[in-house]
């Protein structure tokens, strides 16, 4: 398989083959990237063929550097922010290198449309969900773990994480949890039977109060998947799109579809997943991110649940399917060896056991590495539970062209606007077509 080859600009015996990795300056972004960085430190790459697939880069001598000093900046999510910042120092101590940490809030939700903006500019470590992944790669903006790192991450994580972190052959990013999905939380005093959408429907509405779903691209395709509809895309190593499978345009498309306008149609309907902001709700379709904010509001009545079923207007019964999928910390391009070798062992330590533990006690996320999910406070936690139960079913979450996002969002405007044209055919045809015209 044909690869790129990352040639950092390093020190002394490192020479100018410290990778024979899949790096891509950002000459070689796509539209897919979203966007096209200012300026890049993997400005210098050179593209070599190489037959060996089995290996994202070659392996280094990681003892051999000396790290020296400098400063290292980390985006998390704000929730977790002072809690790296913490982990980071503590790392830092523990190993004696001589670098200033500052951790700063950005959410994983904006991580790529920052970085690939200004890569010099970003972050050296970033939190960012999985969906992002392959923009960044395409972009360049994202440095590929060499194989001792490549390796840890394996062995040390669940097998679907490390299918997350990886595009092609090779592997970009250290996993940091295995929860990034979504479900039901409820009011168990109001509704009466959180397995049935029409059921919570009737429910909220006769009690007034709301019910909160998100019509975005990352919650609108769950209709889509339970009623067997298929969307898929292909990259290859290079973060380029190279093939698409995508079948809305359909009579399972149309009921998906029919379900949406149905729903939106209820007083009780509210098109959100922000627990922050959310009022006077019994139902919210939300993660483990916002769990301790629901709890302050719903109190003693909270519940949680995978997610309902509803009857479509073929007259059978469908489940919702959300996406399943991954957060991780990415590196960004790196000139220096000393200091890469500090950014790979401190992503590695904020991705293993015991930060993963820290940030499920914090927060509430669940873990994705494997000694982390044996902890008994992990097996018995009621919501991750749900996580644990709804991955069995829901969709696995693979790469996808920033411009999908935006086509879906589209749809569900429509969708909660009664927008959509009066041929649900027609309409999904032209959405179809879209999205298959993505693939370059």
């Amino acid at each position: 398989m044909k690869k790129k080859a990352l040639s950092l600009l390093l020190v002394g015996a490192m020479a100018a083959t410290l990778f024979a990795g899949c790096g891509s300056s950002s000459s070689d972004s796509n539209s897919s990237s979203g966007g096209s960085s200012s300026s890049t430190e993997s400005s210098s790459s050179s593209s070599t063929s190489s037959d060996d697939s089995s290996s994202s880069s070659s392996s280094v001598d990681w003892d051999s550097i000396d790290v020296g000093s400098g400063d290292i900046t980390i985006w998390a999510a704000d929730n977790i922010a002072d809690l790296t910042q913490t982990e980071a120092d503590q790392f830092m101590a523990d190993k004696g290198y001589d670098y200033t940490v500052t951790v700063e809030p950005v959410g994983e939700g904006d991580a790529a449309s920052n970085v690939i903006t200004d890569v010099e500019g970003a972050a050296d470590i970033y939190g960012f969900a999985q969906d992002q992944l392959t923009r960044l790669v395409a972009a360049g903006a994202i440095q590929p773990l060499d194989d001792t790192f490549g390796a840890w991450v394996k062995d040390n994580n669940i097998d679907a994480a490390v299918d997350g972190v990886t595009v092609g052959d090779t592997l970009y990013a250290f996993p940091m949890s295995a929860d990034n999905t979504w479900f039901m939380y409820y009011d168990k005093s109001v509704i009466t039977d959180p397995t049935s959408l029409e059921q919570i429907v009737a429910d909220c509405e006769a009690a007034g109060k709301n019910l909160y779903f998100n019509y975005d691209g990352w919650y609108a395709e769950s209709f889509f998947f339970a009623t067997g509809c298929t969307i898929e895309y292909t990259a290859d190593d290079e973060g380029n799109y190279i093939d698409a499978t995508i079948v809305i345009a359909s009579d399972a498309g149309q009921v998906a579809l029919q379900e949406m306008l149905d729903l939106s149609s209820s007083t009780s309907f509210q098109r959100s997943a922000d627990a922050g902001s959310a009022v006077d709700y019994a139902v919210i379709m939300d993660g483990v991110w916002d769990e301790n904010t629901i709890s302050a509001t719903l109190g003693d009545n909270m519940a949680a649940t995978v997610l309902p079923s509803f009857v479509g207007s073929d007259g059978n019964t469908y489940t919702l399917k959300p996406f399943n999928g991954y957060k991780m910390y990415g590196i960004k391009p790196q000139t220096d060896a000393g200091k890469l070798k500090v950014c790979y062992e401190l992503a590695q330590y904020l991705s293993d056991t015991d930060c993963q533990l820290d940030r499920f006690n914090e927060v509430g996320w669940g873990p994705s590495n494997l000694t982390a999910l044996e902890n008994d406070a992990i097996t018995s936690d009621p919501v991750l539970g749900v996580v644990s139960e709804q991955f069995d079913w829901s969709v696995p979450q693979g790469v996808f062209p920033n411009e999908y996002w935006d086509i879906i969002k589209a749809m569900g405007d429509d969708a909660q606007n009664h927008t959509v044209s009066d041929d649900l055919g027609d309409y999904l045809q032209n959405i179809q077509d879209q999205l298959l015209a993505l693939v370059s």
